[in-house]
């Protein structure tokens, strides 16, 4: 649908032509494989890996021609060679280019613009590499060269990765969470029960974790700019900046901004938390108890002037730390970073 949409004229090969022609565009010929083989230069080759060799017996007319293999596994590394190695070797007259597997269908039918633009393209011949990254763009898409043959592995892998920069900012945020969530809840649960027998279990749900979010939410942030001062000390120790930094701080670098939409993350779920607090049921009870207190004493008011002023300015800095931080993490989405110079983003940070 994409390549007919482009300008592309598209021939379909099939083995039931008749049958399968209502699936495509009208504009597609859909004909035998034999037939469209012998009609194209570029051949889409969208079958599994283990129905290539049902193509050996187009063997003859396909010597030449550009095999675009757009071929996924389902499980990283399945094979000891890409599926495009593979299929360059039953096939070694052929050209072939690993290419569009990193693309969904879904982007493909409703446009670059409404999903990754990247086509990532491999193959040891440059011509057929520059031949199909023209394609892309015309249909849209940005194609990134990724080098030879030997790529397609890693480029087959990278659909089935599942969040592959975040696994360590994850653990390190989980990590802090259940320290900070231990600390407070034997400072605001345990401990109360333990000296004084009071049960407080009804804080753990909101009040602790509420209290744990914004202890994560600074650290991770600290965490952010810590490495950069870190790197900046070992370039002025040892004089120089094209020295390799350690491989821990490399991957600590890498990693900041995960750790900084996480840090934001916390905080925004602490902000969300906080202005729950009032609904709590425990809350309405407390607030009862104490009108009820303040009527038994005939007191008329109990209007702290320093407490208001106090809590008045705690929730004024802390909207405009989460705005501030909300600018920081949206600054460091790419579609964002990129629109901005060197000079823009140093500013905002």
């Amino acid at each position: 649908v994409r390549l007919v949409r482009s300008g592309f004229r598209v021939v379909v090969g099939s083995r039931n032509p008749k049958r399968k022609a209502s699936l495509f565009p009208a504009a597609a010929e859909v004909t035998f494989q034999a037939e469209a083989v012998k009609k194209a230069d570029v051949i889409f080759v969208a079958i599994f890996r283990e129905h290539y060799s049902t193509l050996c017996d187009l063997a003859d007319v396909l010597v030449g021609k550009i095999l675009v293999d757009v071929s996924n596994n389902t499980e990283i590394n399945h094979h000891k060679e890409s599926n495009a190695e593979y299929l360059a070797s039953l096939f070694p007259a052929c050209t072939v280019v690993k290419a569009f597997n990193v693309v969904s269908a879904w982007t493909l039918q409703s446009g670059a613009r409404d999903g990754n633009k990247q086509v990532l393209i491999c193959s040891n011949n440059q011509e057929a590499k520059h031949t199909i990254a023209e394609i892309a763009q015309v249909m849209g898409f940005t194609p990134v060269d990724m080098g030879c043959m030997s790529s397609a592995c890693e480029i087959e892998n990278i659909p089935l990765r599942l969040l592959p920069a975040w696994k360590i900012p994850i653990f390190l945020a989980l990590g802090l969470f259940l320290c900070f969530f231990t600390y407070n809840l034997i400072r605001q649960v345990i401990h109360p029960y333990i000296r004084e027998q009071k049960n407080k279990l009804y804080k753990i749900p909101i009040e602790v974790v509420n209290t744990t979010l914004p202890c994560v939410s600074y650290v991770m942030l600290s965490l952010v700019y810590l490495p950069g001062v870190l790197a900046a000390c070992s370039q002025l120790y040892y004089g120089t900046k094209y020295r390799r930094f350690p491989d821990w701080l490399d991957q600590w670098l890498q990693h900041r901004k995960q750790i900084g939409l996480l840090s934001f993350f916390c905080a925004a779920l602490h902000a969300v938390y906080s202005l729950c607090l009032p609904m709590r049921r425990s809350h309405r009870y407390l607030l009862i108890e104490t009108a009820v207190k303040q009527a038994m004493e005939k007191k008329m008011t109990i209007w702290v002037e320093e407490e208001v002023w106090r809590m008045e300015i705690y929730i004024s800095v802390g909207i405009i730390a989460l705005g501030l931080l909300s600018l920081l993490a949206i600054t460091s989405l790419p579609s964002i970073a990129n629109s901005l110079n060197w000079r823009e983003f140093s500013f905002i940070q």
